[in-house]
């Protein structure tokens, strides 16, 4: 049973374009040992290591799950930011699908006092407070911190404490998050391509992060890992 699954994973993975990595000029040293082989000037990354790290990937989500832990999904490059936020909004984790506000994680204490201060203002503006309270021209001035704060912590409103561990598309587009993960000690499990360091995810899953298909894929796998692991 567990070679047919196996099998049936390769073969979705292929089908996705998963196994295409950057030319050879582009890619990291670190990963080497998961190129395959080549074809014209791209080179070919070994979907059967790939497989075995989308297992272990995917064992971890579990066991955060099945903890109760918060996991924060971090992806803002164009092409793949709404696969990000709909991975995070399909099981309730919190998601950065734009620019990484830096802090989040290194400065977690000033960021969850933007969290609060945006809570409490929706809260009064939503219970009519705020018209009781402040003139109209303040509550113009209100609206637009709102807005601003709304813009930049859209997806981290129900982060209450330091995420557990980030799933993060591409670590080199997102060396900030990567890097504050990586200093607090924080598992970072990475849809990665060829041009990232391996060693910069506890959890790296080497495919092609330029292809939506693969990088939807993957996802859907993690997010599916997750689930099975709240259910137990």
């Amino acid at each position: 049973m567990k070679t047919a699954q196996t099998g049936s994973t390769l073969e979705r993975l292929f089908k996705a374009g998963a196994h295409f990595a950057q030319v050879r000029s582009r890619r990291h040293p670190s990963m080497k040992p998961y190129i395959i082989g080549s074809r014209a000037r791209m080179e070919i990354i070994d979907l059967s290591k790939t497989d075995e790290q989308l297992e272990a990937a995917k064992k971890a989500l579990t066991a955060l799950a099945k903890d109760g832990r918060k996991v924060l999904f971090v992806g803002g490059k164009a092409e793949i930011a709404s696969l990000v936020r709909d991975a995070a909004e399909r099981i309730g984790q919190p998601f950065v699908a734009g620019r990484w506000l830096g802090g989040t994680i290194s400065n977690f204490v000033e960021i969850k006092k933007r969290i609060d201060r945006l809570a409490d203002l929706l809260a009064k503006r939503e219970s009519g407070e705020l018209a009781k309270i402040y003139t109209k021209l303040e509550r113009v001035k209100i609206d637009r911190e709102i807005a601003r704060l709304s813009e930049r912590l859209h997806g981290l409103e129900s982060l209450e404490k330091k995420p557990d561990a980030l799933v993060i598309v591409d670590t080199k587009h997102e060396k900030h998050a990567t890097k504050e993960a990586n200093d607090a000690g924080i598992p970072v499990i990475a849809i990665m391509g060829s041009d990232n360091d391996v060693h910069d995810a506890t959890y790296p899953v080497v495919v092609n992060d330029a292809s939506r298909d693969a990088v939807s894929l993957v996802l859907g796998e993690l997010t599916s890992a997750f689930e099975e692991g709240r259910k137990a």
